[in-house]
């Protein structure tokens, strides 16, 4: 099936939300209002991967009581990418919409604007950041604000497979069945960025629109740090697969002088320390957070990945 197919209209949706130590109820009874408000078959899964913090589990439970809802609790943690394959298998209806559980819905006409949407394959709706003066200090909230305009609809549309984000996104349950993501991505982090090249070389359209999800919740800075190491180790492990699809690959093999990449390691190593002191503190600067970033991949090529 091509991206030439005519498409159906949206007339069941299956929304899945993968979870891991998190509190999906908040998201759940946000959407239920506006799926009841339409006129088609849907239903909700939230799948646990197996958090090891039974709390959250303990609290999401109680979504198995909600109308047309279901809770799944994973028993063993196997990555994000398999628990979105997971939800497919468990879903009954044509359309998915995958949301991730940690967002929430800036207003009432969400789920409508997808199922008015111009038919694709894939049908990517977006982040907004939700401003808020008490993250002053926080380097995800910092680096989010900074990035959000260059990932506008128009902008994702000119771009359509490498602009691919997993947050927010509908896709016909025949496709990702096809075209699943790949699982060798334990945990979060360019596991949508491969699975976005893979919808392209299967020739699966995919259309941007204006339909974005709030982001409102940012890890603390010492922990977004950790993070983008983690992901940084995944990009270094996956980056023959990922070439195209990363600004950063991108601009590290655009630098053709050996003497410049090993310049910028000796920074990183002299000064690495330093920065990451910084990330991690009160101030963190955005000039440093590239810098660091860009350092420490290059480093990678000396480690063990």
């Amino acid at each position: 099936m091509t991206g030439n197919t005519p498409i159906a209209a949206i007339n069941t949706l299956s929304v899945l939300i993968p979870c891991y130590n998190s509190d999906a109820t908040p998201l759940v009874r946000q959407l239920l209002p506006m799926l009841q408000c339409e006129t088609i078959s849907w239903e909700v899964i939230v799948a646990d991967d197996g958090s090891p913090n039974t709390v959250y589990s303990e609290q999401n439970a109680q979504i198995g009581d909600m109308p047309n809802c279901q809770f799944i609790r994973k028993e063993r943690n196997e990555g994000s990418a398999a628990t979105r394959n997971f939800l497919a298998t468990q879903s009954r209806y044509d359309w998915l919409l995958y949301l991730d559980c940690d967002i929430e819905i800036p207003d009432h006409d969400f789920i409508k604007r997808y199922i008015q949407s111009i038919p694709a394959n894939v049908i990517n709706g977006g982040i907004r950041i939700k401003e808020d003066s008490t993250h002053s200090g926080n380097l995800r909230y910092a680096y989010e604000r900074h990035e959000e305009g260059k990932h506008t609809a128009e902008r994702r549309q000119m771009m359509k497979h490498k602009e691919f984000r997993s947050t927010n996104f509908i896709i016909r349950r025949k496709d990702i069945m096809r075209c699943p993501f790949d699982e060798r991505f334990k945990a979060s982090g360019y596991e949508d960025v491969l699975f976005g090249k893979h919808l392209k070389q299967a020739d699966i359209s995919i259309s941007h629109i204006p339909n974005p999800v709030m982001m409102a919740d940012f890890e603390n800075n010492a922990d977004y740090v950790v993070k983008t190491e983690r992901n940084l180790r995944t990009l270094k492990r996956f980056s023959q697969e990922l070439r195209g699809y990363s600004h950063l690959l991108t601009f590290v093999e655009g630098i053709h002088i050996p003497a410049i990449l090993n310049l910028m390691r000796l920074w990183h190593q002299w000064f690495g320390r330093w920065e990451r002191k910084n990330l991690t503190g009160s101030h963190p600067s955005l000039l440093l957070f590239k810098l660091y970033r860009l350092g420490f991949f290059l480093c990678l090529e000396r480690e063990e990945v």
